[in-house]
Order: structure tokens, then sequence, then C-alpha cells
């Protein structure tokens, strides 16, 4: 099983986001998880690559060539994948990954996430999405995809699709029991 994490090719502020990220990345080695991400070696992307690593994981980077200076490309990973666009990478991530994780991040790091989850809603995967919540990072977020739905713009069920949880643990939990709701399928597995 492999985890496509989206995280912050930057730090943070706090060094609670380093902690979260190493943690997550060695309670995934723990657990046979194996990481897809974006193939940095710099800020949080880098962070729980090496943790990842360092606990025996396996770890498969994707980066396109344009980001390889500005993130750059980690080299002490089990797989780095280099293709010519953002999009390439994303597919790619999507195809190796069994579910998504979204630790705190920038604004790709946002748009990543609301992808992999808009695909689930429109039946394109059936893959578990997830966001830790650490430190409260995301606390308002959620508030507001709550009001999305209480103004009508967002089934329940299609809320139900993002699983939001501030422990670890209990997040990967419930993505290894994630079942998706039914969900009418409008596009072809092959327009991915």
């Amino acid at each position: 099983m492999r985890i496509c994490v989206y995280l912050g090719s930057s730090p943070g502020r706090s060094p609670v986001y380093r902690k979260a990220a190493s943690e997550f990345g060695h309670l995934m080695a723990e657990r046979g998880i194996g990481l897809v991400y974006g193939g940095g070696a710099v800020g949080l992307m880098g962070v729980i690559a090496d943790a990842v690593s360092e606990a025996g994981g396996e770890v498969i980077g994707i980066i396109p060539e344009a980001l390889r200076a500005r993130e750059v490309d980690h080299q002490g990973i089990t797989e780095l994948h280099v293709v010519k666009t953002m999009h390439e990478r994303k597919a790619m991530m999507a195809k190796f990954a069994d579910g998504f994780v979204t630790l705190p991040g920038g604004i790709g790091t946002f748009e990543e996430m609301f992808e992999a989850w808009c695909w689930a809603q429109l039946g394109y995967h059936e893959k578990p999405c997830g966001l830790l919540d650490v430190n409260g990072f995301y606390a308002g977020l959620s508030s507001f995809i709550d009001q999305v739905v209480e103004e009508g713009f967002l089934q329940p069920r299609h809320r139900e699709m993002m699983l939001i949880d501030t422990d670890p643990a209990t997040l990967l939990d419930r993505m290894l029991s994630y079942r998706a709701p039914n969900t009418e399928h409008w596009l072809d597995e092959r327009d991915l």
C-alpha cells in the first residue's frame, strides 16, 4: 500500500510542522505504507521523505523538470521520476497511490488536495482522501467546508469523503478502513 502525501515545500514557521511530518513518515513506514510525494528534498517534503527512508520504507518521488532546482530533487529515495509537467506529476502520483493525505502546506498543496477530493467526488477513483489537521492548521478550512455543505454547494456524502483528523494514527486507521460511498461515475477512468 502507498499513500500520496501533499505537503509544503517550505518548513513553515513552527517546528510543530516538521515534527508532524517526521512522525507521520515514521508511522507510515512502521505500518508498511509506502510514500508517494512530490520528489523534493526541501521543506516538509524533504522531512517526510527522510523519515520514511530512515524507517526503512519505500519512497517514490515525482518531480517536474522545471521544479528540480527550486524543490531540490531528493536523491536519497527509492525511486525518483522526473516528468515534463505538473499534470504528468499529479497523474503519476495518483496512479501510484492507494490514498491521499494532506499535511500543512501552501497553495500548491491545497490545489492538489482539492483535485484528489474532486476526482473522488466525480467517481474517477474510490481512494480515501485525508487531511491531517496539525496544530489547528486546517480548523478554519474544515469549518468552511461544513459551511459549504450548509449552503447547499456540497452534498454531505461528498463531505464525508474527506477524512479529517488531528491524530495521525487515527487518520491512517480511518483511511485503511475507508469504503467509498456510492457515487455516480460521470466520467470514464480513461479521462484521467
